[in-house]
């Protein structure tokens, strides 16, 4: 890479880590805020993804911070084990990711300061209540619609990214036989003849595609690509080698038909794709409100999910291409929707033409700039590496 190219993302992680400490310490019991301005409450998905360009970094007062808020997961923890969306109100339930990356979380934690047996506890409800998360009485764990980070899309059923997070802090707390269930059980194809044989369970294989479905359930299921889940199974490891190579050919080729179609401006993949339009059987009334194509939910580009993506493609050793995307996102964090930042660090950015949406100086959006430069700098995947072997 150029050295004037360094030189721009040296800057970039300046800025992200001023955004990180700037938000450390929020309003609401001193817990870090989830934007700078527009988001003061401390959102726990967001906030246990941030948990990795933290760690990353090694700053005492960041692990310091996210420490208290594990700390206060444990203490606002259901009776059965469940995580609340929101650090600080036990009664804010019903999230799908909130328990399985609480277990991330402390996963990480516990690996990056050394303390094996950090929220034993807490973590023991947790994973109890995350075995009872399966209508089958299996390994996979199924949600209802909008329950995970897509507070405005449908996931019925066994969601892909929440999976993967099963799986991914499975593998960390190295327990390698129910992760290897979690697999065997991903590795399964979808049903698609209509009818179900008995004792058939579905999986989330896509026939004749490299990627794993969006969800599916009994005889239903979506094979619109998630990026998320998709990179999330390549860093654990999930995705074998020769599925992690066709996915990211698939997913640069289908980039680059979208660019020639107008529907892609920067040199990032959406979060979702193909995007849901008004005729298609899965769009909701709803989404021309808040997730119109390209943007939110429905295929806009959100700078912590290019995060993963980026790391995924450091795991699968595409070192150019992962320093190429971290270029891009690099230029897509400069700019602000307000016009008023160096930096904005948006929530996401519109698919069709590359304009900042949502809050600016987002956590989880500085965090995860933070921990794609480290994986591409060194040529790692930190906390994922051991996953994969």
């Amino acid at each position: 890479m150029k050295p004037e190219l360094w030189h721009d993302i040296e800057a970039a992680k300046k800025a992200a880590l001023e955004v990180l400490l700037h938000n450390a310490h929020g309003p609401y019991h001193g817990l870090p805020r989830t934007a700078g301005w527009g988001y003061p409450e401390p959102y726990t998905r967001d906030l246990m993804i941030s948990i990795l360009g933290i760690a990353v970094t090694g700053n005492k007062k960041l692990m310091d911070s996210i420490r208290k808020v594990l700390e206060t997961l444990a203490e606002n923890q259901t009776e059965r084990g469940h995580i609340p969306s929101l650090v600080h109100d036990k009664d804010d339930r019903g999230s799908s990711d909130t328990t399985p990356l609480f277990l991330l979380g402390v996963s990480i934690y516990r690996n990056a300061t050394g303390i094996p047996d950090f929220l034993h506890n807490a973590v023991n409800k947790a994973l109890t209540w995350m075995e009872y998360q399966s209508p089958s009485d299996r390994y996979l764990v199924a949600q209802q619609p909008t329950s995970d980070w897509r507070d405005e899309q449908w996931v019925t059923g066994y969601g892909l990214y929440v999976n993967t997070l099963v799986y991914s802090y499975l593998k960390l707390q190295g327990n390698h036989e129910r992760a290897e269930n979690v697999r065997r059980e991903m590795s399964k194809f979808t049903v698609t003849e209509g009818s179900m044989h008995k004792h058939v369970h579905e999986g989330l294989v896509v026939k004749l595609k490299p990627y794993y479905a969006f969800w599916s359930y009994k005889i239903h299921s979506s094979e619109r690509f998630d990026l998320l889940g998709n990179s999330i199974a390549i860093l654990s490891g999930l995705a074998t080698p020769w599925r992690t190579d066709e996915m990211i050919s698939w997913i640069e080729d289908e980039c680059a038909e979208m660019g020639k179609l107008g529907e892609l401006a920067v040199n990032l993949p959406p979060n979702f794709f193909p995007f849901i339009k008004t005729n298609d059987p899965d769009w909701l009334p709803r989404y021309a409100l808040y997730n119109n194509p390209g943007e939110y939910h429905n295929g806009g580009i959100w700078p912590f999910v290019c995060g993963f993506y980026i790391a995924a493609l450091v795991a699968a050793k595409k070192y150019t291409l992962a320093a190429e995307k971290l270029v891009a996102l690099t230029t897509s964090i400069k700019v602000s929707n307000s016009g008023t930042l160096k930096y904005g660090f948006n929530e996401w950015i519109k698919a069709q033409n590359g304009k900042p949406m949502g809050q600016e100086w987002q956590t989880w959006s500085a965090s995860m700039y933070l921990y794609a430069a480290k994986c591409v700098e060194t040529k790692t995947t930190p906390f994922f590496d051991g996953m994969r072997v």
